[in-house]
């Protein structure tokens, strides 16, 4: 591979492993804070809800300025400080406003590492799976290394573990090099006239509809097995399990590429999608069901986006990418998972835990029937072609 390989991997590396100790354990710190359901839904919906601006506008700046890397070394760095300041406040308004001004810059880096790292492989797309997977390890190695900690330790060191891999992170963007450069089209295509396309439009509601139903997951899953008697451990180890599987598809994801379309692909990760939620809110008190449900986070994760990064990629002129993978991570992160961790906080008490999971199942049902009827409809499922 012509692409910096290891340099790319290594930010994918430290950034899940990130996400590897803050999405599971998060909630659990801010319960163990004394704050309500409802307040870690809205806390969780102010770290995703700063997606639906944060993003779109460092991505028009990326765009503008050509500075990508920029950009994303300096939102690195302010998100590693602000994060710090976690260890200092305990009111639920500090924790209010230091959540969305630390989110504000770390929700910056990811679609702009997007954008560079296409941009590093070009015509080689296919070969971005290889290196997002190294996010996943990153993933399972706090997730199973940070649940076997809180086993024995305090939670209240969770800030100061995800302090230093903000940090870590920050460090591996000083050792990513520039993309190299690519000669524009004299008139190009304006972005609006891009996303007010149909099937553009179909595809970003299919995501919001995506991550809407991930919210609950994100949010109360390990809250939702604690209550259920599992341990820390277990609860770790679950979801690694997933992200295991989210490798495994990646490792088959350049031959899946060559076989089926992106269409199928989409469509296929939304039925298993229906299945997994129905499993979870149902058969919870049930471990053998729970592996199962998670193995299926290699489709309900892994390939609606993959098959994401591809339609962004195919859909957004190379002078709009930064600005489309923004797109995409701000309607759907952000504004499906601030609706969805606010609706899952408001009516995980009063609903109870199978009606919140059951929606989630309903939204991804709704999501493959406008995926079905809009998105790519001149492929068929063998019928892939890169960009």
């Amino acid at each position: 591979m012509s692409a910096p390989y290891w340099r790319l991997s290594s930010f994918y590396l430290c950034y899940f492993a990130t996400l590897g100790a803050f999405i599971p354990y998060w909630s659990l710190y801010l319960k163990e804070q004394g704050f309500n359901p409802a307040e870690i839904g809205q806390l969780s919906a102010f770290l995703v809800g700063t997606k639906i601006i944060a993003p779109n506008l460092w991505g028009w700046i990326a765009d503008h300025t050509r500075k990508n890397l920029r950009i994303i070394r300096s939102t690195s760095f302010f998100a590693a400080f602000l994060f710090a300041g976690f260890l200092a406040i305990h009111n639920y308004m500090e924790f209010a406003w230091l959540t969305i001004g630390f989110s504000f810059f770390w929700n910056a880096p990811l679609p702009l590492y997007e954008a560079t790292t296409l941009a590093h492989l070009q015509a080689d797309s296919h070969r971005y799976s290889r290196i997002r997977l190294w996010g996943s390890v990153g993933f399972i190695l706090t997730v199973t290394g940070v649940g076997k900690l809180l086993d024995s330790q305090p939670i209240l060191l969770l800030p100061i573990m995800i302090t230093a891999l903000l940090t870590l992170t920050w460090l591996t963007t000083l050792a990513t090099p520039e993309s190299r450069s690519v000669s524009h089209d004299h008139s190009p295509t304006r972005i609006a006239s891009i996303i007010k396309k149909p099937e553009v439009l179909a595809f970003l509601l299919v995501y919001v509809l995506i991550q809407f139903a991930h919210a609950p997951y994100y949010v109360f899953y390990s809250i939702y097995l604690k209550q259920h008697l599992y341990s820390t451990t277990t609860t770790g180890l679950l979801w690694s399990l997933g992200v295991i599987a989210e490798i495994v598809l990646f490792l088959f994801m350049k031959g899946l590429l060559r076989r089926y379309s992106l269409r199928g692909i989409l469509l296929t990760s939304l039925i298993f999608a229906v299945l997994r939620w129905v499993l979870i809110g149902t058969y919870v008190d049930n471990i053998y069901v729970l592996l199962f449900a998670q193995l299926l986070h290699a489709a309900t994760f892994g390939g609606t986006h993959i098959a994401a990064i591809h339609f962004v990629h195919r859909f957004f002129d190379q002078q709009h990418q930064a600005k489309g993978q923004a797109l995409y991570h701000s309607l759907s992160f952000g504004l499906g998972g601030m609706l969805g961790s606010l609706s899952s906080g408001y009516y995980w008490e009063s609903l109870g835990s199978h009606a919140v999971y059951s929606v989630a199942a309903l939204s991804c049902g709704v999501a493959f029937v406008i995926a079905y009827i809009w998105v790519d409809r001149k492929h068929d499922m063998y019928s892939y072609k890169t960009r």
